[in-house]
């Protein structure tokens, strides 16, 4: 590997290290030779997320341009231009390597663009359709590093966890992204609760949510949990090697919604996060599961209710 390669593969593992603490523990239980590869997908995700979110650094539309420059180069890149960047090249020899689906990191780039216009989803399909490109892509582009015994069945259930996985992020984040002038909790379901985006700025600004708001995280606690279900069957498809790191993720991913119940779905008082002492009791639980195991859903234990139907979006 030639040392502007390896740089660029550096520079992806210290921003997964720095930014993606779950999801980078969960990684160190790959087989080397597979970590590297995950690194460059958090790297050029967490690269764009970071363009998009950083609201100091200009106005949306500076930030629009930054984004629409950086795409370039990398579609540019794809068709074989030299590209000078400090992460890319990693990237691009990640998607060679394993024949990656291009279209997905397309679909990836557009939810990117979204957020520097779109500020709230009437419906949840409106959420599930931003989530397609800006989660359901990311598991398909790791299932070929993963490695599976069935890749067909394996996809759809790879493409819930995605939805799962930023579901969570959402229902934790509700106050951080307020602060970025968004919000990714349908309106339908503020409404259904008797929430207005201004009930939301002011629980934040309170640190303290109402019992209504209270309801609402919990419903969405259950729409979550129905994406991890959706994604369980998945893992006991992917290569042995693996279901270790997913395992982990999945564990550990889920394990905020544990947080979240336990704090009586208030995500205001406080930012949920997994104790470390629980993270490394995942990690060392997995380690000494025999794949093939079932995983048990995450959240509160009995949900109010049967968990909701899912659309179908197979993408």
């Amino acid at each position: 590997m030639d040392t502007e390669l390896a740089t660029a593969y550096e520079r992806c593992r210290e921003l997964h290290r720095r930014h993606g603490r779950t999801y980078y523990l969960a990684t160190r239980l790959l087989p080397g030779w597979k970590r590297r590869h995950v690194h460059a997908l958090y790297g050029f995700t967490r690269y764009a997320d970071e363009i998009v979110d950083r609201t100091d650094a200009g106005s949306p539309a500076d930030r629009a341009a930054r984004l629409a420059d950086w795409s370039e180069r990398f579609l540019a890149g794809l068709h074989g231009a030299p590209v000078d960047d400090p992460l890319l090249p990693a990237v691009l020899h990640t998607i060679a390597v394993f024949d990656l689906d291009r279209a997905d990191f397309s679909a990836f780039l557009r939810s990117m663009a979204m957020d520097l216009t779109v500020c709230a989803y009437p419906s949840y399909d409106d959420v599930l359709g931003y989530m397609d490109g800006s989660a359901a892509v990311i598991g398909t582009m790791m299932l070929p590093i993963l490695g599976s015994t069935d890749p067909a069945a394996a996809r759809e259930p790879a493409r819930q966890l995605g939805f799962a996985f930023q579901l969570t992020n959402f229902i934790r984040d509700v106050a951080e992204d307020l602060a970025r002038g968004r919000t990714y909790l349908p309106e339908e379901d503020l409404a259904t609760f008797g929430v207005s985006r201004a009930d939301l700025a002011d629980a934040a600004h309170r640190h303290v949510a109402p019992t209504r708001i209270r309801d609402l995280i919990a419903y969405e606690v259950t729409r979550a949990q129905a994406h991890y279900a959706a994604a369980a069957p998945g893992l006991l498809l992917l290569e042995p090697a693996s279901q270790t790191c997913m395992r982990t993720a999945y564990a550990l991913y889920g394990g905020i919604l544990d947080e979240i119940a336990a704090a009586g779905f208030d995500v205001f008082a406080r930012r949920a996060a997994v104790p470390n002492r629980r993270r490394a009791a995942v990690a060392a639980r997995a380690l000494l599961t025999r794949p093939g195991t079932p995983v048990p859903l995450p959240g509160p234990a009995a949900p109010s209710g049967p968990l909701p139907p899912l659309p179908s979006l197979s993408g």
